[in-house]
């Protein structure tokens, strides 16, 4: 065959020809493919190049008090970031900067250590920035080209120390918390600021916004050239609103009354719902300092510090409940039948008590003779109450005890509470101390020592109930909240009566804490505990002083419930009973339209000057000591 005959030409021709065709139809649909069917998709990429996303931080919501008082709310603030980038890079931009804002070498390694963590993410070197920082580096935006300067909705808290446990405080996320089922991954990334401690955690799904996005444009070195508007930013969403039971006024009178020098709770607690109404610690903190993070120093002295600020005593501490149980073995022995309210026991008080081989001692070591209920809750006579316990039995007190709840929790909407220490049978003493309990295990028990301990806020629902029709819901801090009954005395209503009598007593004329009590415009009935414990027995504290009870118009309801525990305070009624009026004093006095007076007491007005003549004509014929 001859290659070069013209036919054979053609064909060859004919060939190249239908390859350079196939060739060109196949790069015809590359390339329709890449300009038209994936424009979207490299075009985005293109962008990726040379647009970086910031998060905009979403303003937390407001709280607010029962009065609409805002109580914890947003400013602005300045908050520094580094866009990412290689690490030397990264590193130093950071020397750089640290020239004009602190900025240690251990500050730098951590972002560096979070930059290889989580990637290419953008980095806050400072999340509250000061307006002279800011300026400095504002100044310079040529030599720091990857930075990028933003406003940012900073948490503020009124009150400071007065409402530190109640609200709690603010913090950056943690890798641990991030893992955690209770932050939803749809939701939360790292960087961002969620509630730590109290309301700020517990309603941290409510409080919390939804962040936006802004989008920044940089060239080819990662540098930041300009901000896109319009349509390319999401501002996001803030968090919502929440309202509280919380009196923030009243929160603020009890912090200016405590003694500063001790430690201890005051809880107070609206009759009509239960609602907190104050729920104080002391010594506290203040929440501000943990806004942008707070420095190492101030938190090693906080969690240094022997008396524990940080540690809510209102709903965490747990005491021995003294005398202010006393109320609940007089009900329980109600209730059982084992004795009426005009009943007295068969032997008198002495000073002491004989039972097997032991001397029970009374408070008094004089002794209260005979008494019957109410007398012996106005004396608060020991003796009494160790025959009444004997009466009612260990074991059925026991289980009433603990069906009544004082070894659950009261259900309080923070994210921490402590559960009470009573034993359920027997049994308990065998397994934390290794014997069994004879029938004497009931004195003490019956009193408000031995294996009993409660919170603060324990004892308070329990006086809620007193001071109700026996039953109580759960305190809760926000409002608006549908609560059913968690706590039922099943005490009949002559029965709460009799206790009422009881509690009167304590404040009248003669009673152990009639002087810090007697108030001119309001009836205080309430019962004062003196709790021993390990130290106060070795001779080495004072014992604990508790004050529990209500307070209202004379011949009224209730209108207000306080509990009151000062560590090592010696006296309930010295200590605690004068606390317990002056808050609830403060606190009514607002609600029927009473200016507010900071001489309150019978002792205060006895300290500064003459008896006032509210007294005088109240008690004309004298009045009794005071324990």
């Amino acid at each position: 065959m001859n290659l070069y005959h013209p036919h054979a030409r053609r064909q060859r021709a004919r060939s190249v020809y239908l390859i350079i065709g196939l060739l060109m139809g196949i790069l015809t649909v590359a390339f329709f493919r890449l300009q038209v069917l994936r424009s979207d998709t490299w075009e985005l990429r293109a962008e990726s190049n040379r647009i970086r996303q910031l998060p905009i931080p979403a303003p937390r919501g407001t709280i607010y008090d029962r009065n609409g008082q805002i109580i914890a709310d947003n400013v602005p603030g300045y908050a520094i970031t580094l866009l990412p980038g290689p690490p030397d890079s990264i590193r130093a931009t950071l020397k750089q900067m640290s020239q004009y804002m602190e900025i240690s070498d251990a500050r730098i390694e951590d972002l560096l250590a979070f930059l290889r963590r989580y990637g290419q993410q953008p980095l806050v070197v400072d999340a509250d920035a000061s307006f002279r920082v800011v300026s400095a580096l504002q100044e310079r935006r040529t030599e720091f080209p990857t930075v990028h300067i933003e406003m940012r909705p900073h948490r503020r808290y009124f009150g400071g120390e007065a409402a530190a446990h109640l609200l709690g405080y603010v913090g950056e996320i943690t890798s641990e918390e991030l893992a955690s089922s209770d932050f939803a991954q749809n939701r939360y990334e790292q960087g961002m600021v969620v509630g730590k401690t109290g309301i700020e955690k517990q309603y941290e799904s409510i409080l919390q916004g939804r962040r936006g996005l802004k989008y920044v444009e940089v060239d080819a070195r990662g540098r930041i050239i300009g901000d896109f508007a319009a349509l390319r930013v999401d501002p996001g969403e803030g968090g919502e609103s929440l309202h509280l039971n919380i009196d923030m006024e009243l929160q603020e009178w009890i912090h200016h009354i405590f003694p500063k020098s001790l430690s201890g709770a005051v809880i107070a607690l609206d009759p009509a719902d239960g609602g907190v109404l104050a729920l104080y610690s002391n010594p506290g903190y203040d929440p501000n300092d943990f806004v942008s993070g707070i420095s190492t120093q101030v938190w090693n002295d906080l969690n240094n510090d022997e008396r524990k600020p940080l540690f809510n005593r209102a709903v965490m501490g747990l005491y021995p409940p003294a005398s202010t149980w006393k109320l609940a073995t007089a009900g329980i022995g109600l209730d059982l039948g084992v004795i009426t309210p005009d009943e007295e026991m068969p032997v008198p008080c002495t000073g002491s008590y004989a039972f097997g081989n032991r001397s029970y001692r009374c408070w008094n070591p004089d002794g209260h003779g005979f008494n019957n209920l109410a007398e012996a809750i106005g004396n608060s006579c020991d003796v009494y109450f160790y025959q009444l316990g004997l009466r009612v039995g260990l074991d059925a007190l026991l289980r009433r005890s603990t069906d009544i709840g004082f070894s659950r929790k009261c259900g309080i909407d923070l994210p921490q509470e402590s559960q009470g220490i009573f034993p359920a049978e027997r049994e308990f003493w065998e397994r934390q101390f290794g014997y069994a309990p004879r029938e004497g295990e009931v004195l003490p028990l019956s009193i408000g020592q031995g294996p009993n301990s409660q919170t603060p806020l324990k004892i308070a629902q329990f006086y809620l109930a007193l001071a109700r029709d026996g039953s109580a819901p759960s305190p809760f801090l926000a409002r608006d909240l549908e609560l059913e009954d968690a706590w039922a005395l099943d005490l009949a209503p002559e029965h709460i009566m009799s206790l009422h009598e009881g509690l009167r007593n304590v404040t009248s004329p003669g009673g152990t804490a009639h002087f810090g009590t007697s108030l001119e415009y309001w009836e205080v009935r309430g019962k004062s505990g003196t709790a021993e414990h390990g130290l106060s027995q070795a001779g080495l504290a004072e014992p604990h002083a508790w004050f529990a009870g209500m307070a209202g118009p004379f011949g009224g309801a209730p209108g207000i419930v306080v509990v009151v525990i000062v560590e090592y305070g010696e006296s309930g009624s010295g200590t605690a009973a004068p606390i317990m009026a002056k808050t609830a004093d403060h606190y009514l006095r607002r609600q029927h339209g009473i200016p507010v007076d900071s001489v309150q007491t019978y002792l205060d007005h006895v300290r500064i000057g003459p008896v006032p003549t509210w007294y005088r004509e109240r008690y004309p014929t004298g009045v009794g000591g005071i324990r």
